[in-house]
Protein backbone atom coordinates (compact mmCIF):
# COMPACT_ATOMS: atom_id res chain seq x y z
CA UNK A 1 0.00 0.00 0.00
CA UNK A 2 2.07 2.80 -1.49
CA UNK A 3 1.29 6.85 -0.36
CA UNK A 4 0.30 8.72 -3.53
CA UNK A 5 -0.61 11.92 -2.26
CA UNK A 6 -0.53 14.36 1.39
CA UNK A 7 -2.93 16.79 1.37
CA UNK A 8 -3.42 19.49 4.56
CA UNK A 9 -6.26 21.46 5.56
CA UNK A 10 -5.75 24.44 8.30
CA UNK A 11 -8.36 25.00 10.75
CA UNK A 12 -9.02 27.63 13.07
CA UNK A 13 -11.92 26.21 15.88
CA UNK A 14 -13.43 29.06 18.53
CA UNK A 15 -12.87 28.17 22.39
CA UNK A 16 -15.44 28.89 24.59
CA UNK A 17 -13.10 31.22 26.70
CA UNK A 18 -9.58 32.07 26.04
CA UNK A 19 -6.81 29.62 26.84
CA UNK A 20 -4.21 31.75 28.79
CA UNK A 21 -0.88 30.76 29.99
CA UNK A 22 2.27 32.88 31.21
CA UNK A 23 2.70 34.70 28.49
CA UNK A 24 -0.20 35.24 26.42
CA UNK A 25 -3.90 34.06 25.33
CA UNK A 26 -5.10 32.33 22.13
CA UNK A 27 -8.86 32.19 21.30
CA UNK A 28 -9.51 28.99 19.43
CA UNK A 29 -7.48 25.91 18.19
CA UNK A 30 -5.36 26.31 14.87
CA UNK A 31 -5.06 22.12 13.56
CA UNK A 32 -3.35 21.49 9.95
CA UNK A 33 -5.51 18.19 9.37
CA UNK A 34 -3.51 15.76 7.04
CA UNK A 35 -4.86 13.23 4.98
CA UNK A 36 -2.52 10.48 2.91
CA UNK A 37 -4.29 8.50 0.12
CA UNK A 38 -2.50 5.56 -0.98
CA UNK A 39 -2.62 3.56 -4.15
CA UNK A 40 -5.31 1.01 -2.72
CA UNK A 41 -7.89 3.87 -2.68
CA UNK A 42 -7.59 4.20 1.32
CA UNK A 43 -7.08 7.46 3.12
CA UNK A 44 -5.23 8.19 6.65
CA UNK A 45 -5.95 10.97 8.51
CA UNK A 46 -3.56 12.79 10.90
CA UNK A 47 -3.62 15.90 12.32
CA UNK A 48 -0.73 18.45 13.58
CA UNK A 49 -1.46 21.55 16.46
CA UNK A 50 -0.32 24.91 14.43
CA UNK A 51 2.81 24.73 16.60
CA UNK A 52 5.06 27.23 16.78
CA UNK A 53 2.28 28.57 13.92
CA UNK A 54 0.44 26.65 10.82
CA UNK A 55 2.80 28.12 8.50
CA UNK A 56 5.49 25.98 9.51
CA UNK A 57 3.93 22.97 9.93
CA UNK A 58 2.33 23.25 6.13
CA UNK A 59 6.07 24.01 5.42
CA UNK A 60 7.39 21.03 6.68
CA UNK A 61 4.88 18.78 5.52
CA UNK A 62 5.76 20.33 2.01
CA UNK A 63 9.70 19.08 2.51
CA UNK A 64 8.97 15.95 3.71
CA UNK A 65 6.63 15.38 0.33
CA UNK A 66 9.54 13.79 -1.60
CA UNK A 67 10.35 11.20 1.62
CA UNK A 68 6.74 9.87 2.07
CA UNK A 69 5.20 9.63 -1.64
CA UNK A 70 6.16 6.39 -2.78
CA UNK A 71 6.45 4.67 0.90
CA UNK A 72 4.84 1.62 2.38
CA UNK A 73 2.32 2.85 4.25
CA UNK A 74 2.61 -0.36 6.13
CA UNK A 75 6.18 0.26 6.78
CA UNK A 76 6.20 2.88 9.59
CA UNK A 77 9.56 2.83 11.55
CA UNK A 78 11.53 2.48 8.25
CA UNK A 79 9.31 5.67 7.26
CA UNK A 80 10.06 7.24 10.30
CA UNK A 81 13.66 6.86 10.21
CA UNK A 82 13.88 8.15 6.82
CA UNK A 83 12.37 11.50 7.62
CA UNK A 84 14.41 11.84 10.79
CA UNK A 85 18.03 11.01 9.31
CA UNK A 86 17.12 11.47 5.09
CA UNK A 87 15.16 14.63 5.98
CA UNK A 88 17.80 15.89 9.08
CA UNK A 89 15.17 15.81 11.30
CA UNK A 90 17.16 13.54 13.51
CA UNK A 91 18.99 17.16 14.69
CA UNK A 92 16.08 18.78 15.70
CA UNK A 93 15.31 18.85 19.78
CA UNK A 94 11.43 18.64 19.39
CA UNK A 95 10.43 17.66 16.25
CA UNK A 96 7.66 19.20 14.19
CA UNK A 97 4.02 17.85 14.68
CA UNK A 98 4.06 17.57 11.25
CA UNK A 99 5.68 14.44 11.59
CA UNK A 100 3.22 13.32 13.86
CA UNK A 101 0.60 13.83 11.84
CA UNK A 102 2.45 12.00 9.15
CA UNK A 103 3.15 8.84 11.32
CA UNK A 104 -0.50 8.87 12.50
CA UNK A 105 -2.11 8.88 9.37
CA UNK A 106 0.09 5.84 8.43
CA UNK A 107 -1.63 4.28 11.63
CA UNK A 108 -4.88 5.43 10.42
CA UNK A 109 -4.28 3.75 7.24
CA UNK A 110 -2.78 0.53 8.58
CA UNK A 111 -5.57 0.05 11.02
CA UNK A 112 -8.38 0.47 8.32
CA UNK A 113 -6.40 -1.89 5.98
CA UNK A 114 -6.61 -4.80 8.63
CA UNK A 115 -10.05 -3.73 10.01
CA UNK A 116 -8.44 -3.11 13.29
CA UNK A 117 -8.81 -0.30 15.88
CA UNK A 118 -5.53 1.24 16.34
CA UNK A 119 -5.69 0.43 20.37
CA UNK A 120 -5.28 -3.32 18.81
CA UNK A 121 -2.17 -2.84 16.88
CA UNK A 122 -0.46 -0.90 19.74
CA UNK A 123 -0.88 -3.93 22.32
CA UNK A 124 -4.75 -4.10 23.26
CA UNK A 125 -6.74 -2.18 25.82
CA UNK A 126 -5.27 -2.03 29.13
CA UNK A 127 -7.15 0.93 30.02
CA UNK A 128 -11.08 0.66 29.01
CA UNK A 129 -11.45 4.28 29.67
CA UNK A 130 -8.71 6.99 29.27
CA UNK A 131 -9.45 9.37 31.93
CA UNK A 132 -9.11 13.75 30.89
CA UNK A 133 -8.64 16.57 32.83
CA UNK A 134 -10.97 19.79 32.59
CA UNK A 135 -8.92 22.70 31.61
CA UNK A 136 -10.44 25.56 34.02
CA UNK A 137 -9.77 28.65 31.93
CA UNK A 138 -7.38 31.18 33.70
CA UNK A 139 -10.07 33.91 34.89
CA UNK A 140 -11.36 35.92 37.97
CA UNK A 141 -11.79 33.75 40.75
CA UNK A 142 -15.52 34.05 40.87
CA UNK A 143 -15.39 32.36 37.26
CA UNK A 144 -12.87 30.14 38.28
CA UNK A 145 -14.89 28.57 40.69
CA UNK A 146 -18.11 28.64 38.30
CA UNK A 147 -16.29 26.41 35.87
CA UNK A 148 -14.79 24.12 38.83
CA UNK A 149 -18.72 23.32 39.85
CA UNK A 150 -19.59 22.91 35.98
CA UNK A 151 -16.60 20.48 35.83
CA UNK A 152 -17.74 18.49 39.00
CA UNK A 153 -21.31 18.33 38.12
CA UNK A 154 -20.22 16.53 34.39
CA UNK A 155 -18.36 14.21 36.65
CA UNK A 156 -14.85 14.96 36.08
CA UNK A 157 -11.98 13.93 38.91
CA UNK A 158 -9.53 16.34 38.10
CA UNK A 159 -8.92 19.94 37.22
CA UNK A 160 -6.22 21.61 36.01
CA UNK A 161 -5.14 25.53 36.52
CA UNK A 162 -2.18 28.17 35.16
CA UNK A 163 -0.44 29.56 37.58
CA UNK A 164 2.49 31.80 37.07
CA UNK A 165 0.70 35.19 37.48
CA UNK A 166 2.42 39.06 37.48
CA UNK A 167 1.17 39.09 41.39
CA UNK A 168 1.30 35.76 43.26
CA UNK A 169 -1.79 36.77 45.36
CA UNK A 170 -3.68 36.58 42.48
CA UNK A 171 -2.43 32.82 41.92
CA UNK A 172 -3.30 31.99 45.55
CA UNK A 173 -6.66 33.51 45.26
CA UNK A 174 -7.41 31.32 41.73
CA UNK A 175 -6.65 28.09 43.54
CA UNK A 176 -8.83 28.83 46.19
CA UNK A 177 -11.34 29.41 44.01
CA UNK A 178 -10.70 26.82 42.34
CA UNK A 179 -10.98 24.28 45.37
CA UNK A 180 -14.08 26.36 46.64
CA UNK A 181 -15.50 25.66 43.21
CA UNK A 182 -14.60 21.91 42.52
CA UNK A 183 -15.79 20.44 46.53
CA UNK A 184 -13.17 18.70 48.70
CA UNK A 185 -12.54 15.52 46.32
CA UNK A 186 -11.63 17.01 43.37
CA UNK A 187 -8.06 16.50 42.20
CA UNK A 188 -6.26 19.69 41.26
CA UNK A 189 -3.11 20.19 39.33
CA UNK A 190 -1.70 23.69 38.61
CA UNK A 191 1.06 24.48 36.03
CA UNK A 192 3.49 27.73 36.29
CA UNK A 193 5.05 26.67 32.73
CA UNK A 194 8.55 27.72 33.82
CA UNK A 195 7.31 30.80 35.76
CA UNK A 196 8.99 30.77 38.93
CA UNK A 197 12.61 30.90 40.18
CA UNK A 198 13.45 27.91 42.14
CA UNK A 199 12.95 30.11 45.36
CA UNK A 200 9.96 31.36 44.28
CA UNK A 201 8.46 28.40 43.61
CA UNK A 202 9.49 26.23 46.43
CA UNK A 203 7.26 29.75 48.53
CA UNK A 204 4.31 29.81 46.09
CA UNK A 205 4.09 25.44 46.21
CA UNK A 206 4.49 25.54 49.83
CA UNK A 207 1.40 28.55 49.98
CA UNK A 208 -0.81 26.55 47.94
CA UNK A 209 -0.36 22.73 48.93
CA UNK A 210 -3.33 24.11 52.08
CA UNK A 211 -5.50 23.77 49.19
CA UNK A 212 -4.79 19.64 47.94
CA UNK A 213 -2.65 19.74 45.17
CA UNK A 214 -2.51 16.22 42.78
CA UNK A 215 0.64 17.47 41.01
CA UNK A 216 2.55 20.56 40.18
CA UNK A 217 3.56 20.93 36.26
CA UNK A 218 6.97 22.61 35.25
CA UNK A 219 6.78 25.03 37.94
CA UNK A 220 10.55 26.22 37.15
CA UNK A 221 13.17 26.16 34.19
CA UNK A 222 13.13 23.01 31.91
CA UNK A 223 16.27 23.64 30.98
CA UNK A 224 17.73 23.37 34.40
CA UNK A 225 17.15 19.47 35.88
CA UNK A 226 19.10 20.60 38.93
CA UNK A 227 16.39 23.22 39.67
CA UNK A 228 13.90 20.83 38.85
CA UNK A 229 15.69 18.35 41.67
CA UNK A 230 15.97 21.48 44.35
CA UNK A 231 11.98 22.64 44.15
CA UNK A 232 11.22 18.37 44.01
CA UNK A 233 13.25 17.75 47.57
CA UNK A 234 11.31 20.34 49.10
CA UNK A 235 7.86 20.46 48.37
CA UNK A 236 5.08 17.46 49.29
CA UNK A 237 3.55 17.92 45.99
CA UNK A 238 4.38 15.23 43.49
CA UNK A 239 6.18 17.60 40.62
CA UNK A 240 5.71 16.87 36.91
CA UNK A 241 7.84 17.44 34.28
CA UNK A 242 6.77 18.53 31.12
CA UNK A 243 8.94 21.54 28.67
CA UNK A 244 11.52 19.34 30.41
CA UNK A 245 10.13 16.49 28.80
CA UNK A 246 9.16 17.03 25.22
CA UNK A 247 11.19 13.98 23.91
CA UNK A 248 12.27 10.67 24.87
CA UNK A 249 15.77 12.00 25.06
CA UNK A 250 14.77 14.43 27.35
CA UNK A 251 12.87 12.32 29.35
CA UNK A 252 15.89 9.76 30.18
CA UNK A 253 17.64 13.29 31.40
CA UNK A 254 15.06 13.93 33.83
CA UNK A 255 14.91 10.47 35.15
CA UNK A 256 18.66 10.18 35.44
CA UNK A 257 18.57 13.68 37.18
CA UNK A 258 16.15 12.26 39.45
CA UNK A 259 13.85 15.82 38.99
CA UNK A 260 10.21 14.64 38.71
CA UNK A 261 7.88 12.16 39.92
CA UNK A 262 5.72 12.06 36.68
CA UNK A 263 6.63 12.87 33.51
CA UNK A 264 4.56 14.47 30.46
CA UNK A 265 5.10 13.10 26.87
CA UNK A 266 3.73 13.79 23.86
CA UNK A 267 3.47 12.21 20.36
CA UNK A 268 3.49 16.01 18.58
CA UNK A 269 6.29 16.87 20.25
CA UNK A 270 8.33 13.30 19.95
CA UNK A 271 7.53 12.62 16.22
CA UNK A 272 4.66 9.77 17.05
CA UNK A 273 2.86 7.58 18.57
CA UNK A 274 5.32 4.79 18.34
CA UNK A 275 7.84 7.32 20.50
CA UNK A 276 4.67 7.68 23.21
CA UNK A 277 5.60 3.96 23.76
CA UNK A 278 8.89 4.06 24.22
CA UNK A 279 9.06 7.03 26.31
CA UNK A 280 6.26 5.20 28.63
CA UNK A 281 7.57 2.18 28.51
CA UNK A 282 11.23 4.00 29.30
CA UNK A 283 9.33 5.63 32.50
CA UNK A 284 7.93 2.52 33.54
CA UNK A 285 11.24 1.12 33.59
CA UNK A 286 12.22 3.53 36.44
CA UNK A 287 8.77 3.33 38.04
CA UNK A 288 7.23 6.34 37.31
CA UNK A 289 4.13 7.17 36.12
CA UNK A 290 3.33 9.10 32.29
CA UNK A 291 0.73 12.21 31.67
CA UNK A 292 -0.28 12.67 27.75
CA UNK A 293 0.33 16.37 26.87
CA UNK A 294 -1.50 18.58 24.10
CA UNK A 295 -0.31 21.45 21.98
CA UNK A 296 -4.02 21.59 21.46
CA UNK A 297 -5.84 19.23 19.16
CA UNK A 298 -8.95 18.13 17.97
CA UNK A 299 -10.89 14.84 17.58
CA UNK A 300 -8.37 13.39 15.32
CA UNK A 301 -5.21 13.89 17.50
CA UNK A 302 -7.27 13.11 20.20
CA UNK A 303 -8.59 9.96 18.94
CA UNK A 304 -4.80 9.11 18.33
CA UNK A 305 -3.76 9.93 21.51
CA UNK A 306 -6.67 7.77 23.50
CA UNK A 307 -5.88 4.35 21.69
CA UNK A 308 -1.82 4.92 22.66
CA UNK A 309 -3.13 5.60 26.45
CA UNK A 310 -5.35 2.41 26.36
CA UNK A 311 -3.02 -0.13 24.99
CA UNK A 312 -0.14 1.65 27.54
CA UNK A 313 0.03 0.64 31.88
CA UNK A 314 1.84 3.46 33.45
CA UNK A 315 -0.92 6.35 32.31
CA UNK A 316 -2.01 6.46 35.78
CA UNK A 317 -3.34 10.47 36.14
CA UNK A 318 -5.96 12.12 34.33
CA UNK A 319 -4.13 13.48 30.42
CA UNK A 320 -4.50 16.72 28.89
CA UNK A 321 -7.26 17.72 26.72
CA UNK A 322 -8.76 20.24 25.54
CA UNK A 323 -12.99 18.93 25.86
CA UNK A 324 -13.44 21.69 28.53
CA UNK A 325 -11.92 25.08 25.86
CA UNK A 326 -13.67 23.47 22.53
CA UNK A 327 -16.67 25.41 21.34
CA UNK A 328 -16.79 22.51 18.54
CA UNK A 329 -15.20 20.05 16.17
CA UNK A 330 -14.43 18.86 13.13
CA UNK A 331 -14.69 14.99 13.49
CA UNK A 332 -18.16 13.26 13.14
CA UNK A 333 -18.57 13.42 17.27
CA UNK A 334 -15.55 12.22 18.80
CA UNK A 335 -13.74 15.00 21.82
CA UNK A 336 -15.75 17.97 20.26
CA UNK A 337 -16.66 19.15 23.76
CA UNK A 338 -17.36 18.12 27.45
CA UNK A 339 -20.35 16.29 26.23
CA UNK A 340 -18.18 13.53 24.42
CA UNK A 341 -17.09 12.49 27.97
CA UNK A 342 -18.36 10.31 30.08
CA UNK A 343 -17.13 11.36 33.88
CA UNK A 344 -14.32 12.90 32.50
CA UNK A 345 -13.42 9.88 30.23
CA UNK A 346 -12.89 8.59 26.37
CA UNK A 347 -12.87 5.24 25.44
CA UNK A 348 -10.54 4.51 22.26
CA UNK A 349 -12.86 4.25 19.22
CA UNK A 350 -13.39 0.57 18.02
CA UNK A 351 -13.67 1.30 14.17
CA UNK A 352 -10.76 0.76 11.85
CA UNK A 353 -7.83 2.86 12.18
CA UNK A 354 -8.30 6.01 14.35
CA UNK A 355 -12.16 5.13 14.50
CA UNK A 356 -12.69 8.68 13.34
CA UNK A 357 -14.22 10.57 10.44
CA UNK A 358 -13.93 14.28 9.38
CA UNK A 359 -16.94 15.91 9.09
CA UNK A 360 -16.45 17.73 5.51
CA UNK A 361 -19.48 20.63 6.16
CA UNK A 362 -17.42 21.72 9.54
CA UNK A 363 -14.06 21.19 8.31
CA UNK A 364 -14.86 23.53 5.22
CA UNK A 365 -16.66 25.93 7.88
CA UNK A 366 -13.41 26.17 9.71
CA UNK A 367 -10.81 25.91 7.25
CA UNK A 368 -12.66 29.70 5.90
CA UNK A 369 -12.30 30.64 9.02
CA UNK A 370 -8.63 30.15 9.28
CA UNK A 371 -8.65 31.57 6.05
CA UNK A 372 -9.92 34.86 7.16
CA UNK A 373 -9.44 35.41 10.67
CA UNK A 374 -5.96 32.70 11.06
CA UNK A 375 -3.55 35.02 12.55
CA UNK A 376 -6.04 36.30 15.18
CA UNK A 377 -5.54 33.00 16.94
CA UNK A 378 -2.16 32.89 17.67
CA UNK A 379 -0.85 32.82 20.84
CA UNK A 380 -0.11 36.05 22.17
CA UNK A 381 -2.43 39.80 23.26
CA UNK A 382 -1.85 42.70 22.33
CA UNK A 383 -0.73 43.34 26.18
CA UNK A 384 1.91 40.96 25.82
CA UNK A 385 3.21 42.82 22.48
CA UNK A 386 3.99 45.82 24.21
CA UNK A 387 6.10 44.16 27.24
CA UNK A 388 9.35 42.40 27.11
CA UNK A 389 8.57 39.05 28.84
CA UNK A 390 11.53 36.93 30.72
CA UNK A 391 12.05 33.72 32.47
CA UNK A 392 11.84 33.52 35.61
CA UNK A 393 9.14 35.87 36.34
CA UNK A 394 10.02 36.14 39.82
Amino acid sequence: MRITELRATPVAVPYLADEVWAFGRRRGQVSVLLEVETDEGLVGLGEAAGYPSAGIVLAVLESLRPLVIGADAFQIERLVRRIELVGTWHHVKATSPAIAAVEMACWDLVGKACGQPLVNLLGGRFHDRVEFFYYVARNAPEEVAAEAKRATGAGFTTCYLKVGADDPRTDIERVAALRDGAGPDMALRVDANEAWSPGAAVRMITELERFGLELVEQPVSGRNLAEMAYVRGRIGTPLLANEASWTRYDQLAVIRAGAADALSVDNQMDGGLLNVKRSAGMCEAAGLPVVKHSLGELGVALAAATHAIAATPNFRYANQAYGALLADDVTDGFGGGIESYVDGTLAAPDGPGLGVRLDPDKVATYAELYRTEGADFAFHDEDVLTRSPALPKR
